[in-house]
C-alpha cells in the first residue's frame, strides 16, 4: 500500500491563504536582525512566507505584512529579490 504523507501547509503573510510549503517563498530574519530571502527554506531564524505571485508580494509591501511578522524594517531590495525569484520560476 502506498503511504500518503502529510503535506506541510504554510500561511501567506500577505493574503492569509494556506499553500503547500514548497509553493511558498520564505523570508528570514536572523538573530542579528538581517533580513534575506531563503529559497531553500532551511536557514535558521524567524521566518515568514509569501506565496509565489507578484500580487502577493505587492500586497505584502503595501500592508507591511513582513515587517509586522518579523518585527524588523524590511529593505526595498527584499521585495525586488522576491519578485526576481518568482519571475525566474515562471520561465
Amino acid at each position: 500500500m502506498p503511504v500518503n504523507r502529510k503535506v506541510p501547509l504554510r500561511k501567506c503573510s500577505a493574503t492569509g491563504e494556506m499553500f503547500p510549503k514548497k509553493e511558498m517563498i520564505r523570508v528570514v530574519r536572523s538573530k542579528e536582525g538581517e533580513v534575506c530571502v531563503d529559497v531553500t527554506g532551511k536557514k535558521s531564524g524567524r521566518g515568514a512566507y509569501v506565496s509565489k505571485s507578484e500580487a502577493a508580494v505587492a500586497a505584502a509591501k503595501k500592508r507591511n505584512a513582513l515587517k509586522n511578522q518579523l518585527d524588523v524594517e524590511i529593505p526595498e531590495h527584499i521585495y525586488e529579490d522576491l519578485l526576481a525569484v518568482i519571475r525566474k520560476g515562471n520561465k
